[in-house]
């Protein structure tokens, strides 16, 4: 998954000088003693594991619109750091004695319908695809590690770092742009769309799963309730907006 080099992902407009209280402040030893925080934490690890590994299947077949053999190899290696990615989360669900299948399961559906239904018809939908749709689950997973003990904080952090897609798809839309104005339009309602599509279904994986959503409302972790809930769609809003002045579309 990735966020812009250059644009401040949407915890950054969070206050970042609260100290960590309550679960934030413990381990996993410590917080996983609570089996609703537990069951949690395994499903949002699965939720995360399903999306690398449907990331890496999404840039491998990207990577055979690529115009250029360097575009090609370029994707090849952000699907490699993908699965790496998703090789992290599976350990780790393992270690914890989840099974990692059983884990990723509940969200199939909907990671896969969200993919349907926004399959992009050419390369530079696939590049804003990317950038934008990704970075929208990035921010809703950083907003939700900031209140995980600190073993699972660090495991989400470090699976969401940028994998090089953010500035490489700047730099192929922008010149795109450049070449021909009128693609910015079609790519600003591409993205719009996009937007709509991963809000929702971020609501929908929250919705259908018991111990997240008591979670992100404030249940099992500390600092969230529904008002913060709403501020936190409205700062993941907030960054979306940053991207697309990136990329040189109007949001």
């Amino acid at each position: 998954m990735t966020t812009p080099d250059n644009t401040p992902d949407a915890s950054d407009t969070a206050d970042s000088t609260v100290e960590n209280t309550g679960v934030a402040a413990q381990d996993w030893a410590q917080a996983s003693a609570d089996p609703q925080y537990r069951a949690a934490v395994v499903d949002l690890l699965g939720a995360l594991a399903y999306g690398e590994l449907a990331a890496f299947e999404r840039l491998a077949e990207d990577a055979k619109l690529a115009p250029t053999l360097a575009d090609k190899a370029e994707l090849a290696k952000m699907a490699s750091a993908e699965f790496h990615h998703y090789e992290k989360l599976r350990d780790r669900l393992t270690e914890i004695g989840a099974e990692p299948t059983e884990a990723m399961e509940p969200f199939v559906a909907a990671l896969d319908g969200f993919h349907k239904q926004t399959a992009p018809s050419d390369w530079l939908e696939g590049l804003v695809k990317a950038y934008v749709g990704d970075s929208i689950a990035s921010d809703f997973y950083r907003e939700v590690a900031a209140r995980l003990d600190s073993d699972s904080r660090g495991l989400v952090l470090a699976v969401l770092d940028d994998t090089g897609h953010a500035s490489f798809a700047v730099e192929k839309v922008r010149a795109a742009i450049d070449a021909d104005p009128r693609v910015g339009g079609r790519l600003a309602l591409w993205a719009r769309r996009l937007m709509g599509e991963a809000l929702s279904q971020s609501q929908r994986v929250v919705a259908d799963r018991d111990a997240l959503s008591t979670m992100l409302v404030g249940g099992v972790a500390d600092g969230f309730d529904l008002a913060e809930v709403g501020r936190m769609f409205s700062r993941i809003t907030e960054a979306h907006t940053k991207r697309m002045a990136a990329l040189g579309l109007a949001a």
